[in-house]
Parts: structure tokens; C-alpha cells; sequence
């Protein structure tokens, strides 16, 4: 009898060790998948310009019939540029009209465009009239062409000669919410 409580307790003890390993493997690899995620993060392409680069020419048409062309940016202006068939800018559509509702200067102040590659872009257009200018137009022409768009959803600060203040793949983060 005291061999099986002998056992038992040896049992115990190697279980006991076992799961405090395990618990310290799950926390070491929530460290990795935090330092790997902000890696590549940061190590991302721009999906637009980047910053001190300069957009290039352009000219087009809002949803309001509103001529919009770099020559006529007025200070700050942030710019989201979306695609409604992209499942990331219906995740991150929220927090760029968040951000525009709050961005200095207002309406006036907001370029939002809409890559017309398939989709619905009139939800989006419903949706960000409120608080953006809006553009719909095809991918690679236009506003998508001068900020050398290369993915969605981006978004970016520019100045008022085209220059990129900030640019980024999320609204949220901080480097894209400067004010104007």
C-alpha cells in the first residue's frame, strides 16, 4: 500500500511539472505571435505612397458632382481609399469614419474613394457621403493611379501640394490619425 501512495504521488508531481511547462509554452509563444505580428507590421508595404512622397496629378468627379483634383486640396486632407468586394476595408471601414468624423477641418477635409473593381460601391458610398467627399472610380486610374494605390484598404494624410504626411493599412493606428 504505501508503493501505491508512493506511485501516485510521483504521478502527481510529473503531472503537477507538466502542466506548469505547458502553461509556460502557451505564454512564450503569445509573446512570439505578438513580436511576429508587430514585425510584420512594420515591415508591411505601404499601400499607398509613403510618407514625403508626392501624389501625382489627378482629377475626378465626386458623387456630388464636386471637381476634385490635387490642385484643390485644402490643407490636411485625409484619404481612404476602399474596394467593396475587400473583406479588411469592411473590417476598417468603421474606424476611417471615426476618424473622418473627427478629422480637422471636416467633409471638406475627407477623400474617400471607392475602387470600382466589382462589389457594391454604393453601401460604401452611403456610408462615407456623410462624413467624406467621394469618389467611385476604376482600379489604377485617376486618384488610385496618382497615389499608386497597391492595396486595400489604405489610408493616408496629404498635404496641401499632394505630399504624403502619413500613410498606412489601418485607421486606427496612431501614425495615420494626425490632425490636421
Amino acid at each position: 500500500m504505501p508503493a501505491v501512495v508512493s506511485l501516485v504521488a510521483v504521478v502527481g508531481a510529473i503531472c503537477l511539472l507538466d502542466l506548469l511547462l505547458t502553461f509556460g509554452v502557451i505564454r512564450r509563444l503569445r509573446e512570439h505571435t505578438e513580436t511576429i505580428s508587430t514585425l510584420q507590421a512594420a515591415s508591411a508595404p505601404p499601400g499607398m505612397l509613403s510618407q514625403g512622397e508626392t501624389a501625382g496629378e489627378f482629377e475626378a468627379v465626386a458623387t456630388t458632382g464636386e471637381m476634385i483634383s490635387r490642385e484643390t486640396l485644402l490643407g490636411n486632407t485625409l484619404v481612404g481609399v476602399f474596394s467593396p468586394d475587400c473583406s479588411a476595408c469592411a473590417e476598417r471601414l468603421p474606424g476611417f469614419l471615426r476618424l473622418a468624423a473627427q478629422f480637422s477641418g471636416g467633409r471638406d477635409r475627407v477623400l474617400a474613394v471607392i475602387a470600382d473593381m466589382g462589389g457594391d460601391p454604393e453601401t460604401y458610398r452611403e456610408r462615407l457621403e456623410p462624413v467624406a467627399r467621394v469618389v467611385i472610380e476604376q482600379q489604377g486610374t485617376g486618384i488610385n493611379e496618382a497615389l499608386r494605390v497597391r492595396a486595400f484598404p489604405s489610408f493616408g494624410v496629404l498635404d496641401e501640394s499632394g505630399t504624403v504626411l502619413v500613410s498606412g493599412l489601418d485607421p486606427d493606428r496612431t501614425e495615420v490619425a494626425v490632425p490636421a
